[in-house]
């Protein structure tokens, strides 16, 4: 299994090879009993700690290994890894990533000279794929999690915490197939077994948690989460031996959660996170779990699809309360819609979007239906404004 020398002998390695990420204190997440702290592993290259275990694991192959390439499943992080820990040692790279792999990350796993192969609707669909190729051109398989050599790179965020806040009190990371979670736990508990160690994983896809809670590794039927970098069905043996033996707790938050907290870190943080990255912030701002003390989240990586960001805003911004979607029934005659928008612009609200339809079949003759999406403070405020547009006479849905 995975030891602290050969957690301490990645780090060497990977001096002047991955960047050593800043820890930051979030003032906006911390209170009287609690000082948060952020490891910005999104800042790193290719935007994801993945580059960590790829190198490393790639590092240690032997001549004969590498002469035959390399070849990974991902669903687009670990790709970038391994392409640029390949094109760092001249070996040949092809990569199977899932069919809904976000734009992004194809185009940048190409742009480091690896060979992409789209197959799949999810990340074990991939790797499955990637298996069948790996036997038939005999390339050395880059496993992104369940890989003794990679979860050790991996490792090497924990050396680092532990590094810049002695007197931490807990650790939280993400957890996908278990890679990341396992390596930085082994790291700590190996050193400090009194901090505590939190996996979070994304409540479509939490098959570490459930695997945990059985006692043997289980298959989910299905991974669905907006977090597609921890979207996987079936964690790795290595990496579930690993975290039931070192992790104090797995939580999970679901995709209103994760998607509100990429809002709050880019609001609040001036930082890009996506899904993964930003789960441990979704589980210390709903109190999955005892946050006093010192707490540093893992941010593990900032490759968002810039596509999404939109859909994944809008989707934070309805559950924080701040964005609110009315249909309004009201009287089909001059001055109505002047007095919605004098009672919405009145109270501080602002309209986005706004569709006058008159034609639906279930309305009376004299009435038209006003729908409108509106931005505002919080939920209280919507509400607020809801109560005046009722007492002025209008139905509001």
């Amino acid at each position: 299994m995975v030891t602290l020398g050969m957690i301490l002998e990645a780090r060497e390695r990977l001096k002047g090879v991955a960047q050593r990420t800043g820890l930051v204190q979030f003032k906006a997440l911390s209170d009287e009993g609690s000082q948060i702290y952020l490891k910005t592993e999104d800042l790193q290259n290719t935007g994801s700690f993945k580059v960590r275990g790829a190198y490393i694991k790639i590092a240690s192959l032997t001549d004969e290994e590498r002469a035959c390439g390399v070849i990974a499943s991902s669903a687009g992080n670990h790709a970038q890894g391994v392409a640029l820990a390949a094109r760092a040692f001249g070996v040949p790279a092809t990569i199977v990533m899932p069919e809904g792999a976000p734009l992004s990350k194809v185009k940048a796993t190409r742009e480091l000279g690896a060979k992409v192969v789209l197959y799949g609707a999810a990340y074990d669909d991939a790797y499955a794929e990637a298996c069948r190729i790996q036997k038939e051109t005999g390339a050395t398989f880059i496993h992104p999690f369940d890989d003794e050599m990679v979860i050790a790179g991996q490792g090497t965020i924990g050396l680092e915490i532990m590094d810049d806040l002695p007197d931490v009190t807990s650790i939280v990371v993400p957890i996908g197939g278990g890679g990341l979670a396992s390596g930085v736990a082994a790291a700590v508990k190996m050193l400090h077994p009194q901090v505590r160690v939190i996996g979070v994983q994304a409540a479509g896809a939490a098959g570490m948690k459930a695997s945990i809670d059985a006692g043997h590794v289980v298959t989910l039927d299905s991974a669905k989460t907006i977090a597609d970098g921890i979207a996987v069905k079936t964690p790795g043996e290595h990496t579930f031996e690993l975290c039931s033996q070192y992790l104090d707790e797995v939580v999970t938050v679901d995709d209103d959660e994760i998607a509100q907290a990429i809002l709050f870190l880019m609001e609040r943080g001036k930082m890009v996170a996506e899904g993964a990255g930003a789960a441990p912030v979704a589980a210390i701002m709903n109190r999955k779990f005892d946050v006093s003390g010192k707490v540093v989240a893992v941010i593990s990586g900032g490759n968002i699809d810039v596509t999404m960001i939109s859909r994944i805003i809008e989707k934070g911004m309805l559950r924080a309360g701040r964005m609110s979607k009315l249909r309004i029934v009201m009287q089909d005659r001059p001055g109505q819609l002047e007095i919605v928008s004098k009672i919405i612009g009145g109270n501080g609200a602002n309209v986005m979007a706004i569709h006058h339809d008159r034609t639906d079949v279930d309305l009376d003759i004299r009435d038209a239906i006003l729908e409108i999406t509106m931005e505002t403070q919080d939920r209280a405020h919507a509400q607020r404004i809801i109560g005046l547009l009722r007492e002025a006479g209008f139905t509001v849905m």
